[in-house]
């Protein structure tokens, strides 16, 4: 097979792929967003591959991470779709078992997703059925290339030195005639010329079916060649199509509208009103209120899923006295307070922006605990995600008086659905990954010994108190600085202790003591600033920060497994 004839093939095999995952999607609209061939598969690399891989993503994807981990695979896809078409030409039995292959791992994944029934192997199986059907076109059917390839027919070369006999021109038929062809014999003498040898021109060669050599050279046939990319192009386009409109109408289908049609109570207990100077306002630092669509977002939901809130119910059972279930409509009736609250990403690296400050309406978690009469050796309640996902809170930290909420609003609205329409969990001072389950379904009372929640098993320590962190916002790193007076700022936190000092140094330089913001609460960040007079040259810049209780910032530096990043932020700026 020619180089050329390969590259057919291989598109072949991924336009069958692209239409079996196109075709998918709108499938997927009748049996949900998870069941899509790609998004199940995604879900269960995200569940299977190793965490260091997993942080790797976020370090640099950041909370694009669920994208490229969607766009990889797609890409890997691609890969093998090229292969199965190559392997097609040879063997049209091997590149649809290629695709058959494909549509069981897609069935398989969506059938071990959490919640999943009989009807989420469809959107795999049709797909799968289609991309069979679209390689056969290519490889058997009115599509194939005809021949896929040639071999270059064997040029005829005259020995050295020979004479090509007289003839009709090159090309033409020669008429048959009983007439004696005149010889040089019969002609006089004085008509002959003495020649030399006669080099023969080149024989042009001639691909079967009487293309030309630029033609063979392809080793396709030009009228097979415009029905292959006709009908690629037509199929490619068709599953885009198909692919974009499934996922617009999935987001038809959504909960947006159930969403924007909800009027949320107001709080019994509102929000303490933010003291003057909370926000210093400095370009380049965070605002001390987080903004919903500036939220960072990390979870494992490839897409977010859609809860209608009418038909969303809590259940809270396990090693309860009397287990209970609750609607949405039960928790809005039900006296809310609204508190702020920092959130913080336990893979936020030092120096890191996943975390966020927002102001939080819900249900104080404590009273729904009380009325189920958790058993006193009940030391775990673990938060289920609709979509199976689950984190493991300590009980104690639920019922000691912090604000640890049910939340069902966030900055004044509904929780927006990508941070976990209707309800979510927020908790000071503990990760999220132990604390702040999304989309939330089900509490269960039970022991840090009788089950591990979804990120122990992989490495993670059971809980996760915030560590005492702070961050330089402004100047950047790398930042270039004129000589003279220069506002250091950034934020610190230590939910629910609270920053008691925050500190600056330069170049190894003794400890200078910045000026803190004042702040709502101790479970919230604080922003501060510190003035330096700076001078020319290359300079480092660090911060620590000192929490409530006296506990300085650890200058030892760790990653963020298992249980937070530690380390002083420095950045690295240059004055001119």
């Amino acid at each position: 097979m020619s180089t050329t004839s390969r590259r057919y093939a291989a598109l072949a095999g991924v336009t069958a792929a692209a239409v079996a995952i196109g075709i998918a999607e709108p499938v997927a609209v009748l049996t949900g967003p998870r069941s899509a061939p790609l998004v199940a598969v995604g879900g269960v690399v995200v569940d299977a591959v190793p965490e260091s891989l997993k942080q790797f993503a976020i370090d640099v994807f950041g909370t694009a991470d669920k994208i490229a981990l969607l766009v990889g695979t797609g890409l890997l896809l691609g890969a093998f779709a090229a292969l199965f078409g190559v392997l097609a030409v040879r063997r049209l039995a091997l590149g649809l078992a290629g695709i058959a292959a494909f549509g069981v791992i897609g069935v398989a994944a969506a059938l071990t997703r959490s919640g999943a029934d009989a009807a989420d192997a469809l959107p795999s199986l049709v797909g799968a059925g289609l991309g069979a059907l679209v390689l056969w076109l290519f490889i058997a059917g009115p599509f194939e290339l005809d021949p896929w390839s040639w071999s270059p027919p064997t040029p005829i070369v005259p020995p050295a030195g020979s004479v090509p006999p007289a003839g009709p021109a090159r090309g033409a038929e020669a008429e048959p005639s009983s007439a004696a062809s005149p010889t040089s014999e019969s002609l006089p003498a004085a008509s002959v010329s003495p020649v030399g040898p006669v080099t023969p021109a080149a024989p042009v060669p001639v691909a079967p079916g009487g293309q030309s050599a630029a033609e063979e050279a392809t080793g396709v046939d030009p009228e097979s060649r415009r029905r292959f990319l006709t009908g690629s192009g037509v199929l490619l386009g068709t599953a885009v199509v198909a692919g974009l409109g499934g996922r617009w109408l999935a987001g038809r289908r959504g909960v947006s509208a159930a969403r924007d049609a909800i009027r949320l109570p107001a709080p019994v207990a509102p929000a303490p009103a933010l003291p003057a100077g909370a926000d210093l306002s400095l370009t380049q630092l965070a605002p001390y209120v987080t903004p919903n669509f500036g939220f960072y977002r990390i979870d494992t939901a490839l897409v977010v899923p859609q809860v209608d809130p009418d038909t969303w119910r809590l259940r809270i059972h396990g090693r309860v006295g009397t287990e209970r279930t609750y609607s949405y409509a039960d928790l809005l009736a039900r006296p809310l307070v609204e508190r702020y609250v920092t959130l913080a990403c336990v893979s936020n690296e030092v120096g890191g922006d996943l975390i966020g400050n927002a102001r939080w309406l819900g249900v104080p978690l404590r009273e729904l605990l009380d009325e189920v009469e958790p058993d006193g050796d009940a030391d775990q309640v673990v938060g289920r995600s609709v979509d199976g996902w689950t984190c493991g809170t300590p009980t104690a930290a639920l019922r000691d008086g912090r604000d640890a909420l049910l939340a069902v609003g966030m900055n004044g609205e509904p929780l927006p659905v990508e941070h976990g329409f209707p309800v979510r969990m927020v908790v000071p001072g503990l990760y999220g990954y132990v604390s702040a389950c999304k989309w939330l379904t089900e509490l269960e009372l039970t022991r840090f010994a009788d089950f591990d929640a979804y990120w122990v098993p992989r490495g993670w320590s059971a809980q996760g108190p915030i560590k005492t962190q702070s961050r330089i916002d402004t100047p950047r790193g790398r930042n270039r600085l004129t000589t003279g007076p220069v506002t250091v700022a950034g934020v610190a936190w230590a939910q629910h202790r609270g920053i008691s000092r925050v500190e600056v140094r330069v170049d190894g330089g003794p400890w200078q003591q910045a000026t803190l913001a004042p702040t709502v609460s101790v479970d919230t960040w604080v922003q501060w600033s510190w003035r330096w007079d700076a001078t020319p040259g290359e300079h480092r810049l660090q911060v620590r920060a000192t929490d409530a209780t006296g506990e300085t910032q650890t200058e030892r530096t760790q990653g963020v497994a298992p249980d937070g990043a530690t380390g002083w932020h420095t950045v690295t700026v240059t004055v001119r």
